[in-house]
């Protein structure tokens, strides 16, 4: 019998070490694993009710399982609890309200025993496995990973990463590429994600970074951080734009990521199956590094309009397919790669489109400031195509026009203000025939021409008003690039709806200053104590406690 212990003995032991070295895990972790195995067989064996605990050593294999029982003066419950005089023939210094420690004798393992064990143990080593892994990938978002092609499922690539499993789903693969079991691939630790079944390790091939951790391998001035990748834009598996600087004047970052012949970024190219890829220097100027982003094409002025971050760029008539590229992608990367709405017009539509905006502001100064037309279209040479900014510019920026004095500035100025205020009454006008309440008139910022616009919208109350959010109210609508056969005039094509004031230019802070005028009358019906109150109810309880008494 003591041979068949020592065997059992060692073969716990041979079984931790084995299990711990094979899924990499700490050998603690079985060793316990283990001990909640015996402890749940013991309670099948003794009774669930019973505290039993159980302490497998690690070195030795000895096992050791107890009881853990009450002292008490009266037992109620035979399984956890035990009296004094019992106790004390477990340990004689026993006394009542002490846990002692009851020796259970070991159990034999049947065959249903050892099958439920070998499940617990499984499952605890299977739940640290996930961990391990977990804590292995999580801190690893952002870098390169080769792996073996594992199978293909509905589209989704399966990488065996050795230690783990990672996922490349379909959108985030190159497209027309074809993997096969097998293959060894490269890619880019997007996410990693703790769940029940364990970590879901998101990869991609797709993603801008990806090309930048490629470059970052190929070329030693951007692993050592002297040259810089700035931006990145993709349409993977066809084209790429990569804004890059040094940091030392003495080299070039084009040439550095090019490389001799080419070298450094053929091996980015064939890494991602022949993706073309522009490389740009990169500039603090935005206006030049658009001209840069939008090459091969020439670019003959660049309008950058900071309010609807948006940027027009005049290009050559011959240039303009060029510029926009096959199905829009040269403009759409460059879109990208700066971060701005990019509008592409030729030399022609853009002179069409400066004729008519002239023509449409000369004839607004002429109805509204009531000047013939020589002097309304001397206004709009100068600059001015708002009635605001003839009405609120300095006195001596208008004097200053050549062929006009003092009085003259004075008389437009005073013409303007009379406009905007006929222009305001008649908006007045409008936005009561829409039914909009006086009370939206007093909101902070809000024009009569925006409460025109929110009338049209349905929004006429303040309760109407207050239930909007900040977007819904102010946020700007974003415009794609004009396409090809798109005329001057053509109409921005709209990326979302934007706020209901999208169009005014209102920040997010002054919408969520108007919302919280307009809820304010929600609070208006809450009883708020004065000090009157306070004193009249503080008296009041005096003369119940002088009556108690």
């Amino acid at each position: 019998m003591a041979t068949a212990i020592s065997a059992n003995k060692a073969e716990l032991i041979a079984i931790a070490n084995s299990v711990a070295s094979e899924k990499m895990i700490d050998k603690a972790i079985v060793i316990e694993a283990m001990e909640d195995a015996i402890e749940r067989a013991a309670k099948n064996r003794y009774g669930v009710e019973n505290d039993i605990r159980a302490k497998l050593d690690p070195q030795t294999g000895d096992l050791r399982l107890w009881r853990v029982v009450e002292v008490v003066e009266a037992v109620d419950d035979y399984f956890k609890q035990i009296d004094l005089k019992g106790a004390q023939k477990i340990q004689k210094d026993a006394k009542v309200g002490d846990f002692i420690v009851d020796p259970l004798p070991p159990i034999e393992f049947g065959r249903i025993q050892a099958q439920a064990s070998k499940q617990i143990i499984f499952q605890k080593v299977r739940d640290a496995e996930r961990e391990r892994q977990y804590e292995e990938f999580k801190d690893r978002q952002g870098e390169i990973i080769t792996g073996v092609v594992k199978r293909v499922e509905f589209g989704h690539v399966v990488v065996d990463l050795g230690r783990a499993e990672g996922v490349i789903r379909r959108d985030a693969q190159i497209p027309r590429e074809v993997v096969r079991v097998g293959d060894r691939v490269r890619s880019l630790i997007l996410k990693v994600v703790r769940e029940t079944r364990g970590p879901q390790i998101f990869l991609s091939r797709a993603h801008p970074d990806f090309m930048k951790k490629l470059f970052a391998q190929e070329v030693p001035e951007i692993y050592d951080g002297i040259i810089e990748i700035k931006a990145a834009a993709r349409d993977p598996g066809s084209r790429a734009k990569i804004g890059v600087i040094s940091h030392d004047s003495s080299i070039d970052p084009v040439g550095a990521c090019v490389g001799m012949k080419g070298s450094r970024v053929q091996a980015v190219v064939q890494e991602m199956q022949g993706e073309k890829i522009d490389i740009i220097p990169w500039s603090e100027d935005t206006a030049t590094f658009v001209v840069n982003a939008l090459q091969p094409a020439n670019v003959a002025r660049v309008v950058i309009d900071e309010e609807d971050d948006r940027i027009e760029v005049v290009v050559p008539d011959d240039m303009l397919s060029l510029a926009i590229g096959r199905r829009g992608q040269n403009v759409r990367l460059a879109s990208q790669l700066t971060g701005k709405a990019i509008d592409i017009l030729t030399e022609t539509d853009s002179s069409e489109k400066r004729q008519q905006e002239f023509v449409a502001n000369s004839e607004m100064f002429q109805n509204e400031l009531d000047v013939d037309e020589t002097l309304a279209q001397l206004l709009v040479a100068e600059g001015f195509s708002a009635l605001e900014e003839v009405a609120y510019v300095e006195i001596d920026e208008l004097a200053s026009i050549e062929g006009f004095d003092d009085d003259l500035a004075s008389e437009l100025q005073s013409r303007a203000a009379e406009a905007l205020e006929r222009r305001e009454e008649a908006n007045r006008e409008a936005r009561r025939a829409l039914g909009v309440e006086d009370d939206l008139a007093t909101m902070p910022y809000l024009t009569e021409a925006m409460l025109v616009t929110l009338g049209k919208a349905g929004i006429k109350t303040l309760d109407d008003l207050a239930d909007l959010a900040t977007d819904e109210l102010v946020a700007k609508k974003r415009a794609e690039p004009r396409r090809r056969g798109d005329g001057p005039a053509a109409p921005q094509r709209e990326q979302d709806k934007g706020g209901v004031l999208g169009e005014y230019g209102l920040t997010e802070e002054q919408g969520n200053e108007i919302i919280m005028a307009a809820r304010a009358h929600w609070f208006d019906d809450e009883p708020v104590a004065t000090d009157a109150d306070a004193s009249g109810s503080a008296g009041e309880e005096d003369a119940v406690a002088e009556s108690k008494q």
